[in-house]
């Protein structure tokens, strides 16, 4: 199964977006359409790539948009960048999510006792390649690490690419930290700091920090797929979500999307526009 993106808008504008067409051509959802499976009995999972490592702008699949594009999110009509929170530069993994799945935000989990994001689930692939932004990918699961943003469940997955000459030697957790010495605990500083430049406070995160093992990443995984199920059907409500899809949902559903429909959505671009802030470095002291 493969799929291509079609860019419109310049990068770096508010009308940017990057839409998904599958093998047939045919324009689909990365947060719907997409299976979350790449291979079930292995327990190979899709990983659509929001933000290539390195980079700092924080791209995401629109989850309230028809056809659940990729963007450049905005704050106060400004477009959003992450700090370069020393000794960090950008995104330190390839970043994205995990399709067909959600985090339920009327769902409080007992583990984080918190509730969802309302976002499909977060993967950091921790390869050798830097991907490209809409890119694909089919990802072997090895962790997980619950982060609590602002009262909000937010799981980051921890994988690695199947293609990726070393995922034949990562398989858990603990791998990570035997072949990768600092990774994890870099990791975890990430997701402290990153929004401190914004004026926001650290995060924090349940297990007192700890990375949980593949198994409990896969039910994690496995979880939001259900409420994603749920979401879907119309047995939760979509709460502001665009759940038009053009390849899950019968035609006698609302959320079904035809052709032509889908190919209505693909509309204009806007003008180029550069911000120099991803190229700034963030000092301050840790409490």
């Amino acid at each position: 199964m493969s799929f291509t993106v079609e860019e419109r808008g310049n990068p770096n504008t508010l009308s940017y977006r990057l839409f998904f067409k599958n093998a047939d051509g045919k324009y689909v959802s990365p947060f719907h359409d997409i299976p979350m499976y790449a291979d079930e009995s292995q327990n190979i999972f899709h990983m659509v790539v929001e933000v290539p490592r390195w980079t700092n702008a924080k791209m995401e699949i629109a989850t309230k948009d028809p056809l659940n594009p990729i963007k450049q999110d905005v704050k106060k009509g400004n477009l959003r960048y992450v700090a370069n929170v020393f000794p960090h530069k950008g995104y330190i993994w390839n970043y994205g999510a995990i399709p067909q799945t959600w985090e339920d935000p009327g769902h409080k989990d007992e583990d984080t006792d918190c509730c969802g994001d309302n976002d499909p689930i977060d993967v950091c692939e921790i390869g050798t390649k830097v991907c490209s932004r809409g890119e694909v990918i089919k990802v072997k699961v090895l962790g997980v690490l619950a982060m609590i943003d602002e009262g909000e469940t937010d799981w980051k997955v921890i994988a690695i690419n199947v293609e990726d000459p070393e995922a034949k030697d990562l398989n858990n957790i603990g791998d990570i930290q035997r072949l990768k010495p600092g990774y994890l605990e870099a990791t975890v500083d990430w997701f402290r700091r990153y929004k401190v430049p914004d004026g926001k406070p650290e995060n924090h995160f349940a297990f007192n920090g700890k990375f949980k093992d593949k198994e409990f990443a896969i039910e994690t995984i496995k979880s939001t797929h259900g409420f994603w199920k749920a979401l879907i059907s119309q047995k939760t409500n979509s709460g502001g979500l665009n759940c038009k899809n053009t390849c899950v949902s019968a035609g006698d559903s609302p959320f079904c999307c035809s052709t032509d429909e889908a190919k209505a959505v693909i509309e204009g671009v806007s003008t180029f526009c550069f911000s120099m802030a991803m190229d700034k470095w963030f000092y301050y002291e840790k409490e």
